[in-house]
């Protein structure tokens, strides 16, 4: 469903920048991204404006992020979007709107990760320094952050499409995994601060490691599992275990064992999200088919590893 009926242009923007930032509206304006809730249009060399366009909840989460994001962002060691005024609904625009700091860097889907400790190590420092505990009044996530359990549903779904696409050559591997994860005993700590999104799509790479993280849409606190499967969604094989001695705490048992399923359910919706890109159905994207195989082949080696062991023996 697309929620916002008027046209997103250049023309628009600069409308909206003369009726409430006239300081920005001379700026040059490009088109920078289309995502899932937003648009991103570039203005100038150090700022960007997002607008929500495709979903009712886009309000919400530009919102979320003007509330928090100045306050998490003087902590954290890499670059994010820090929103620096926020446009009000009008009559020519009947929605919220921000203008953030532009943040340099590719996409990780368009442009890997070559430099994989630097990545293993840059990624950890990073989460180490989010994952602080949060306030009471922080927001909760739209189905992260809370118990694995619960997005069962979603799983059996992704994995059902998957492997009738024939997207999934071994869709026991990929259960044995859930299985596991969803055994593990839930997060018992305190609710820490989450970017509840993070895939190659959503952090920036600068000549071969990470440079940036945007779209803090999903910010939330609880569990940090679900931001810990980045282990597996974002970085190179051969690096996890750099990442887990980097990262501090260092997760336990349990936290990895929830990690893993997490990882799952994002893999399964990237590599669904690519197929769709690649036969040109609505909402695809081609570029997260390739690292989202590669997370769910990282993720079922070790039960492929478990199934030769026990056959030899």
């Amino acid at each position: 469903m697309t929620a916002t009926a008027t046209d997103i242009t250049e023309e628009l923007i600069r409308e909206l920048l003369r009726e409430q930032h006239p300081d920005l509206a001379d700026r040059p304006v490009k088109l920078g991204a289309r995502g899932w809730d937003n648009q991103l249009w570039r203005l100038g060399d150090d700022l960007a404006v997002r607008l929500p366009w495709a979903t009712e909840s886009a309000d919400a989460l530009l919102r979320k992020e003007h509330t928090w994001l100045p306050t998490l962002a003087p902590h954290l060691p890499l670059e994010i979007p820090v929103p620096q005024r926020l446009g009000e609904p009008s009559e020519r625009f009947p929605r919220p709107w921000i203008v953030t700091t532009w943040v340099p860097g590719e996409p990780a889907d368009r442009a890997p990760v070559t430099r994989a400790e630097d990545a293993a190590v840059t990624l950890a420092t990073f989460l180490t320094a989010l994952h602080r505990p949060a306030p009471d009044e922080a927001p909760t996530g739209r189905g992260r952050g809370g118990a694995l359990a619960d997005t069962a549903e979603h799983l059996t779904q992704s994995l059902v499409s998957a492997t009738e696409l024939g997207l999934i050559p071994d869709p026991d591997a990929v259960r044995a995994v859930w299985e596991d994860a969803v055994a593990a005993p839930d997060w018992a700590g305190p609710s820490l601060w989450l970017h509840g999104d993070l895939h190659p799509a959503n952090i920036l790479t600068t000549n071969g490691t990470f440079s940036g993280v945007i779209d803090f849409g999903d910010l939330c606190a609880g569990d940090p599992a679900g931001d810990l499967a980045a282990v597996w969604i974002l970085l190179p094989d051969g690096v996890a275990d750099l990442f887990h001695e980097t990262y501090r705490p260092s997760p336990d048992a349990a936290t990895l064992r929830r990690a893993r399923g997490w990882a799952v359910l994002r893999a399964l919706s990237g590599i669904l999200i690519g197929d769709a890109g690649v036969h040109g159905r609505p909402g695809g994207k081609p570029t997260w088919g390739p690292p989202a195989h590669a997370s769910l082949q990282r993720l079922t080696a070790t039960v492929h590893q478990r199934s030769s062991t026990t056959e030899a023996g």
